[in-house]
């Protein structure tokens, strides 16, 4: 028997517009024309498509993307809520792998949990990758629309509760746009915890406790590493980013052993950057160090 409790947590959500790649059910793949491939991660129990908007962006630039559906992702919630971190990141994994082949350029962006998902591929291929881009990186849950309760989640991590337990996604869905907050309302306001026949398109109503904990594996396993990380490293959070404060990124920007890396703060977004009202100058910032880069 699942126990719903009411936090506030991001939904990711796309609104890409009428230039967006279409998906297929693995993910999103368009081929470029000026020999980079970049890499885009999606978050936690979210989807290809809050990605579509950067995919396109990237793509009339000439860049080969790369967007693979995490590991279970669009599966039902039982099958999910059993999928470890290793999983996640071997499904973006066996992806990057065979562009190493062309020993051409290739850049890792990822959002939320993608972003450390994309910062532990720069670890394990420092001599492949050639920079890395973490949106509203997500090692802490301190944005100013968590409860309280947060503190005690890790009580919860080493008892069964964690197998029962799903938090209701609740606005503003990380979302700063009205419009588009209140389209996700719409659909995630009347969904029960089984009817998921729209996962694999706008991601998951319900998120289990056992991804709170795979997320904190995630997160003990990566910040160790981050003094031996040398790729160059960009990092795009909002300042009122309603997850995961500033924090984040400045923790990780000051620990991470890369001496190429930069800062950009956004002024009227949430935590889904990637489909918030600044979009647009997430992908510009994207595009433009990835073109210093090269």
């Amino acid at each position: 028997m699942s126990v719903e409790i009411h936090f506030s947590l991001k939904k990711n959500y796309n609104s890409a517009g009428k230039d967006s790649p279409v998906q297929d059910r693995n993910g999103l793949y368009l081929q470029g024309t000026n020999g980079s491939t970049a890499v885009l991660i999606h978050g936690l129990t979210g989807t290809p498509l809050e990605m579509s908007y950067l995919a396109g962006f990237l793509h009339r630039k000439g860049y080969s993307v790369v967007c693979p559906r995490l590991a279970n992702h669009g599966k039902p919630l039982e099958v999910l809520k059993h999928t470890s971190w290793q999983e996640c990141y071997e499904s973006v994994k066996k992806e990057i792998v065979p562009l190493f082949k062309n020993n051409s350029p290739v850049f890792v962006s990822g959002l939320s949990m993608g972003a450390l998902l994309a910062l532990l591929l720069a670890y394990e291929f420092s001599d492949r990758i050639t920079g890395v881009s973490c949106l509203s990186p997500t090692l802490f849950y301190d944005g100013w629309n968590m409860p309280w309760s947060r503190h005690l989640l890790p009580l919860t991590y080493f008892t069964p509760l964690k197998q029962i337990l799903y938090f209701k996604e609740e606005p503003p869905y990380g979302i700063k746009n009205e419009a588009i907050r209140a389209y996700i309302h719409k659909y995630y306001s009347k969904a029960g915890i089984h009817d998921l026949q729209n996962a694999e398109q706008y991601g998951y109503p319900y998120f289990p406790l056992t991804l709170f904990y795979q997320l904190y594996l995630l997160r003990m396993t990566i910040i160790p590493k981050l003094p031996k990380i040398t790729v160059p490293a960009q990092f795009i959070q909002a300042e009122e980013d309603d997850m995961t404060s500033v924090r984040n990124s400045r923790f990780i920007y000051e620990r991470i052993g890369a001496t190429v890396k930069e800062m950009v703060l956004l002024k009227n977004s949430y935590h889904v950057i990637t489909a918030d009202q600044e979009r647009d100058k997430v992908a510009q910032s994207l595009e433009k160090f990835f073109t210093r880069l090269c």
